[in-house]
């Protein structure tokens, strides 16, 4: 039995003896890592048992519950009713057999990501990792292997700074509607068991919706999230979304206190990566759920989006984006300061589906002959120009953006600036390399050393006038963005 006393009395003692304080003023103290700022492309993986049915999304387990959705429909008709297979009889079917963290981070690496962060537990409540405290794990049942921990271990042997993430606040809600038919959720359900508490859902728009989180839960929640801190020291911890609900607010703060004072004991500095507004400003990296923002920011960023529109774990009916379109959102998102945290879904048997490969492929292609204007890059003084229009917020990606031969973003890095052509069609006038004899306009005054294309031997012979910067090439040629490097005398 777990003993939630000593685990919050040591969490208290961990904060008044840290040296963050469980307040936002205390926590506005923190600073962004160093490396979050240098590696711009992380993995995220959403893999667990949802992964089994290989149906619809990462939602099944919720929606299968809810009568008469597409999921409990398929549900009867492909695994029986729900009160002789429900969500838990996937467990033992969840046996990994092709599993290997080795091969997973090699991959990732390939790929050009600098870090990576699996899911340790979903909205489902089935923890991919070790616990104490609760045996619904993945190490106690199922596969019986600690997935964390083999992939904590595989990303440093390979150079990636590993990262994880927490889903467990939408649990509070998310298999309640097991309890509205007979199903194998039913009362009484304890602390511990895998379905509790299974309460109705709340109004998602209200931030202080009832049924209310119960306390109990809340320190559930908080020896949880702890634990994973404890155990796996996470570069940075991702949260998803029902964190912002006023029930949080005081477990979170203690919880962002104690990771970071644990962090600072061993001499690095942890991240909190947050939606809609769950912390204060400065105390975490803001995320932005499959979008953006449209101008550059002062400050570093995340978007996490997924190779595939229609789900973040594996199905058999994924619609995939391009390897163009995932090159092309990297971009644009480090040409405003962000970082791109891209979504793969293994398949339940631990392998990682080929439309998955092809991408993470491609990209690794691409980051081979353009990681120095990705990676250790800043900000230029313009982000973009250009005739597309950019779209902020979140759940932008639902169609491909069209990009023009007038489109291009801007890095800066190693002395020189990148400019990325997103359709290059060997004609280039970049307007924001224009020359001006007016010193007192905000415009380019710079001496242009040298202009090259990464990858290409082709020489370019360029000009510089009050349009812009322009040339011509007869050979390069690219399905993806082309980098214009610019180097300075």
């Amino acid at each position: 039995m777990f003993d939630y006393e000593k685990a919050l009395a040591k969490i208290d003692s961990t904060i008044a003896n840290g040296k963050f304080k469980d307040s936002w003023e205390s926590l506005s103290e923190w600073k962004v890592p160093q490396w979050f700022s240098q590696k711009r492309l992380g993995i995220f993986t959403h893999w667990g048992l949802y992964s089994v049915p290989a149906a619809f999304n990462e939602w099944y387990s919720r929606n299968m519950y809810v009568k008469g959705s597409n999921e409990y429909l398929h549900h009867i008709k492909t695994f029986g009713p729900h009160k002789e297979f429900g969500y838990k009889d996937f467990i033992p079917l969840f046996t990994a057999e092709k599993f290997n963290a080795d091969e997973w981070i090699a991959l990732f690496k390939e790929a050009g990501a600098g870090y990576i962060c699996p899911v340790a537990e979903h909205h489902d409540g089935f923890q991919m990792y070790e616990s104490e405290i609760s045996e619904w794990n993945a190490a106690q049942k199922g596969a019986k292997r600690d997935f964390i921990a083999e992939l904590k271990a595989a990303a440093e042997k390979q150079g990636l700074i590993f990262c994880t993430s927490s889903h467990r606040a939408e649990h509070w809600w998310f298999m309640g509607d097991g309890k509205l038919f007979d199903s194998d959720i039913k009362e009484p359900l304890q602390r511990g068991d895998f379905y509790w508490p299974a309460m109705p859902q709340p109004d998602f728009s209200d931030l202080y919706s009832k049924p209310y989180p119960s306390k109990e839960y809340l320190e559930d929640w908080l020896c949880r999230t702890a634990e994973i801190v404890d155990k796996y020291e996470p570069a940075f911890l991702y949260f998803d979304w029902w964190i912002q609900h006023e029930a949080f607010k005081p477990y979170l703060k203690k919880l962002i206190a104690y990771y970071y004072s644990k962090m600072a004991e061993k001499g690095k500095t942890g991240a909190v990566c947050y939606k809609h507004d769950a912390l204060a400003f400065g105390t975490g990296i803001v995320d932005v759920e499959r979008g953006g923002f449209s101008e550059a920011k002062p400050y570093p960023w995340q978007t996490d989006t997924a190779v595939a529109r229609n789900s973040w774990c594996y199905t058999d009916s994924l619609d995939y984006k391009s390897s163009r379109e995932i090159i092309s959102t990297l971009i644009d998102v480090v040409s405003k300061n962000g970082n791109l945290l891209l979504n793969i879904g293994p398949k339940a048997d631990g392998s990682i589906a080929d439309g998955d490969k092809k991408i993470l492929r491609d990209l690794g292609a691409w980051m081979k002959v353009n990681r120095e204007a990705i990676d250790n890059s800043r900000c230029w003084r313009f982000s973009k120009e250009g005739e597309s229009l950019d779209v902020e917020g979140q759940f932008q990606d639902q169609c491909e953006k069209q990009y023009t031969a007038t489109d291009f973003r801007f890095t800066a890095a190693h002395g020189a600036i990148y400019a990325f052509a997103m359709n290059y069609t060997g004609d280039v006038c970049i307007k924001s390399l224009a020359l001006s004899k007016d010193q007192n306009k905000p415009s380019f005054h710079g001496i242009i050393s040298d202009v090259k294309i990464l990858g290409f031997d082709e020489k370019i012979e360029y000009t510089v006038d009050e349009e812009g910067l322009k040339f011509s090439t007869k050979t390069v040629k690219s399905d993806f963005p082309v980098v214009i490097k610019i180097e300075l005398a």
